[in-house]
């Protein structure tokens, strides 16, 4: 219910001739006329007074923007999302007629929503604002402010689902748009998005562009570089990830930083203790420490596979058993492992099952599925044992190059050269 002195002052503008300027004068008026507890009450009544007299579009336009200036000034978020709600439901009731007013308190609500940190009713009210109509000419960069805006909501609450459908949206005019900031939070939501779905490879490579930023505040530049490293130590082991390893590795930047100590260790595929792991775990999000569908996290996953990888470089074979222990897997799963890696072409390699040997090859797995699979033993072994046997003849030659040289009597006294 409205207090006293508003109530009189509707009254009063009723019988008046000029009811217009009665509404506006009271609307200027209205934070010195009434008091905090009272506002919001007052401020509906206001309204609804307005849309009661029936004064015609021509006139009620104008009042709304004035109605929603006084919003503006309202200190309480719990106020602007009240009286808000309440002028929304007045204005559906002619959408077309107040389209722009709709917009600004639906903006006024969210920026409510968002000093409380209730993100999803702040996405909820400003996704309601009409961006394609006749009524209302919106500009694309107007456009990708709201979907940024709508996007960086639902990340807070890890609605990743919904926060790439508005990406999406940006992503269609995200090219038309100049402003600088637009587009950092445009790829930072991206990044971040490809983070949250474990696309952990983009994401990294999206961090470190923006750690290039120049016109970004030099701590903010490092925390996304630290970002972009913690994401290509997630991600799956392989010559792709390799890649990204070398470009942050050769970031000299990173040196700077706590991570750089496990990336140097997994960009020269050196194995990783668990007390390391440990350490890096504990600067990781939620999401980045979740369970995969076989019940091991992200990392621990990663931190295998990579295991896995430097163990081919200074093992030529190793037992299943020998392997395990390694990896601090059974043998079953760690044959699971190497052949899942040398299937997807992360590892070069061959398995044999009768003798429960795994044999490593050397070089690079191309990242194609198949790629990973080694030649057959019969080809592989008579090629090596061509090579030891050129090896070991040029090595008896050079002896006996060097024998008749120094020892030329007794070369020809004892040695048959032809």
């Amino acid at each position: 219910m409205a207090s006293q002195k508003i109530s009189e002052a509707l009254k009063q503008i009723s019988s008046s001739e000029d009811k217009q300027k009665g509404y506006e004068t009271l609307l200027s008026q209205i934070h010195s006329l009434s008091s905090a507890d009272q506002l919001s009450a007052d401020l509906i009544a206001i309204i609804d007074a307005i849309f009661a007299d029936s004064l015609g579009i021509v006139v009620t336009r104008p009042l709304g923007n004035h109605f929603v200036q006084a919003l503006k000034l309202v200190k309480s978020n719990d106020t602007k999302i009240e009286v808000g709600e309440h002028a929304l439901n007045i204005f559906q009731s002619q959408a077309s007629s107040f389209e722009e007013q709709n917009a600004q308190v639906r903006e006024l609500m969210a920026d409510a929503h968002e000093n409380d940190e209730d993100f999803l009713s702040s996405a909820k009210v400003l996704a309601g604002i009409p961006l394609e109509s006749s009524q209302r000419k919106v500009a694309n960069e107007d456009k990708v402010r709201f979907w940024i805006r709508i996007t960086r909501n639902y990340l807070e609450i890890d609605d990743t689902t919904l926060a790439e459908q508005y990406l999406n949206k940006a992503k269609n005019l995200i090219y038309t748009v100049d402003d600088r900031d637009l587009n950092l939070h445009f790829k930072l939501c991206q990044a971040r998005i490809q983070d949250a779905r474990r696309n952990f490879l983009a994401a990294a490579q999206g961090y470190q562009d923006i750690s290039f930023m120049p016109f970004v505040a030099e701590e903010e530049r490092l925390h996304t570089l630290s970002m972009a490293i913690k994401c290509a130590v997630l991600a799956p082991a392989g010559p792709a990830r390799s890649r990204a390893l070398g470009r942050l590795y050769k970031d000299e930047r990173a040196a700077t930083l706590e991570e750089f100590g496990i990336l140097e260790k997994m960009f020269l595929d050196r194995l990783l203790t668990p007390k390391e792991v440990e350490k890096f775990a504990e600067g990781l999000q939620v999401h980045q420490l979740a369970r995969t569908a076989d019940g091991s996290t992200v990392l621990a996953k990663a931190v295998m596979e990579h295991n896995l990888r430097g163990a081919s470089r200074l093992y030529t074979n190793i037992r299943f058993d020998a392997l395990g222990l390694l990896l601090g897997l059974d043998e079953d799963k760690a044959e699971e492992a190497t052949a899942r890696m040398i299937e997807q072409g992360r590892l070069v390699g061959r398995i044999d099952q009768i003798e429960r040997v795994i044999s490593f090859e050397g070089g690079e797995a191309t990242g194609e599925k198949g790629s990973g699979r080694a030649e057959g033993v019969v080809g592989k072994e008579l090629r090596r044992w061509d090579s030891n046997v050129q090896g070991l003849a040029e090595e008896v030659e050079k002896v006996t190059s060097e024998l008749q040289l120094r020892y030329p009597d007794f070369v020809s006294e004892h040695l048959l050269v032809g």
